[in-house]
């Protein structure tokens, strides 16, 4: 990347329009309910050859009490304080207000080179409108329209050339980690715990997180991005239309990460919903990792975290092969254990079995143990080999294939699993005619 650029400006103003313009896709939620954007959101946009990462943030007041509006003022302070470059965005309709003044001041203090963008000059009566910022003692303004992208060239040749030199080259190999599940199971904060702050919003109030939120977690020899979601509930409480395509975000980050981290309260217990988020993240092929968070709130004996544990397994059945962590991620308590868990459980996705190994290992159990004849047809099952597929997956070279009861399959699948560390990983198994 060649730098970052934080959009900021008061709600309402059109910063999440002006994003998805710059990133090319509809990645910010885009409402006409002030507030909307409440986390920084980030997305990757390019312009003359020239790439650079582009910040949403929510929209900035000062001064309120009102616990989310408190919040997105302090986001807004860590994006600017991230980015390399500031686009202000202001409301062309309207003259500047106390608002746009006292933001106006903020921008200026943080010492970044910024550009002050007149969104909604849809035409020349409203870019004409726009002039009415140089009040502030702005030297210069840039009338746009996100909606139809007019102006935007203008601005971005002027962005380019305030962006610092050298490329940062992203490495496609690092790990995404997505931490799913219900509201308030405490996703945001652990996420908040291993970062060392308050990266994401965190309140008691469900729902808090609505964006996918990816951050670079560099510690403890570890590199990784850290992807927080919205919570997921289920589609019959789902009463806002913000908060639909929030869920939809939440399930799209699944399909895109390498491993997901399903955050369960641990006063509540495993759930409908939470069995919903695990079988997707089982379908999709990635590595799982179940999270028992608020592990401080349960009275304890010798025996309680055995039992949890049998009754989380015997939810999850027949996919019990899963890493289980009993973390509180307000004391930290095991949160970097549970970290190292999702990394191992990585580092064995992506594991592979050379064919000499595999069939050293399985020809001699297949010739001890062979598939079940059937309607008097012998099955032999001549030799085994890795696929190269992101999930680990095995094709069986065989005489007859269509032959291969489950309960066979399950019995390789389990010699696998006992020979080899494939904890939280789903396996395919692939039977194919030689």
């Amino acid at each position: 990347m060649a730098g970052i650029v934080a959009i900021v400006g008061r709600p309402n103003v059109g910063k999440s329009t002006l994003f998805n313009r710059l990133i090319g896709e509809r990645k910010a939620i885009v409402d006409d309910i002030s507030g909307v954007t409440r986390d920084r959101h980030y997305g990757t946009s390019d312009w003359t050859g020239k790439e650079f990462t582009v910040i949403d943030t929510g929209g900035y007041v000062s001064n309120s009490t009102d616990v989310f509006e408190s919040n997105i003022r302090e986001q807004v302070e860590l994006a600017i304080g991230e980015a390399d470059v500031l686009l202000f965005v202001v409301d062309a309709v309207h003259d500047p207000n106390d608002l746009d003044i006292e933001f106006f001041k903020v921008v200026r203090k943080s010492k970044k080179p910024y550009l002050v963008v007149a969104n909604k000059a849809d035409n020349d009566e409203r870019m004409f409108m726009a002039n009415s910022y140089y009040s502030l003692g702005i030297e210069n303004i840039y009338p746009i329209s996100s909606l139809s992208g007019s102006g935007t060239g203008d601005l971005l040749d002027s962005l380019v050339e305030l962006l610092p030199e050298g490329e940062v080259v992203l490495d496609d190999n690092i790990p995404k980690i997505a931490f799913v599940g219900r509201p308030n199971a405490g996703k945001s904060t652990i996420c908040n715990t291993l970062l060392g702050h308050d990266r994401n919003i965190v309140t008691d109030i469900p729902g808090t997180t609505r964006d996918t939120l990816y951050v670079r977690y560099k510690s403890f020899n570890q590199d990784l991005y850290l992807v927080d979601t919205a919570g997921v509930r289920k589609k019959s409480k789902v009463t806002e239309d913000i908060e639909f395509y929030s869920v939809m975000r939440s399930l799209r980050a699944i399909e895109s990460v390498d491993v997901v981290a399903l955050v369960v309260d641990a006063t509540r217990g495993i759930e409908a919903q939470d069995m919903n988020l695990f079988g997707l993240a089982q379908k999709n092929g990635k590595g799982i990792v179940v999270i028992i968070n608020k592990w401080d709130l349960i009275e304890k004996d010798t025996q309680t975290t055995k039992h949890y544990e049998a009754l989380v397994k015997e939810k999850l059945a027949p996919f019990v092969d899963v890493p289980i962590l009993f973390v509180s991620a307000i004391t930290k308590q095991r949160v970097l254990k549970a970290l190292s868990a999702m990394n191992s459980v990585y580092d064995s996705m992506n594991r592979k079995i050379t064919t000499s190994k595999l069939n050293d290992f399985f020809l001699p159990i297949i010739e001890k143990t062979p598939p079940p004849s059937t309607k008097g047809k012998y099955i032999k099952i001549k030799y085994v080999t890795q696929l190269p597929t992101n999930c680990p997956s095995f094709a069986f070279f065989c005489n007859l294939p269509q032959y291969i009861p489950d309960s066979y399959k399950r019995f390789l699948e389990n010699k696998l699993r006992a020979n080899y560390d494939f904890s939280g990983i789903p396996i395919r198994l692939y039977f194919r005619k030689k």
